[in-house]
């Protein structure tokens, strides 16, 4: 797999990248354990950079993926985003908070 530098810091990952959303919302079904059996596959065949975000699920993807890397931490760049967040009473409605509380928190 070839590998690129990721900014200027000497981060380097996988060319190819796998984005984890769908493995948790926004697509029909949900297989935890056909996802994690992809992120396993992904990791046999190089693929180093895993992309995640807290509002997948919310919360679910971010921790499917914890599952699946568990033991592989140090084969493994992910990227998690966050700042887009959900109303509470209606999942659907959703708006951004950049504010430095709710960024700490979801660093945390």
């Amino acid at each position: 797999m070839k590998t690129r530098n990721l900014g200027g810091s000497g981060l380097r990952v996988s060319a190819l990248g796998l984005g984890c959303m769908g493995m948790s919302e926004f697509y029909s079904g949900r297989d935890d354990a056909e996802s994690i059996a992809t992120i396993h596959r992904a990791l046999e065949l190089g693929i180093t950079f895993l992309d995640t975000s807290d509002i997948y699920g919310p919360y679910k993807n971010e921790e499917l993926v914890g599952r699946a890397i568990k033991g592989k931490r140090d084969q493994v760049v992910l990227a998690t985003k966050f700042g887009i967040v959900r109303d509470p009473s209606d999942p659907n409605i959703r708006g951004v908070n950049g504010k430095p509380d709710y960024v700490k928190k979801c660093c945390d």
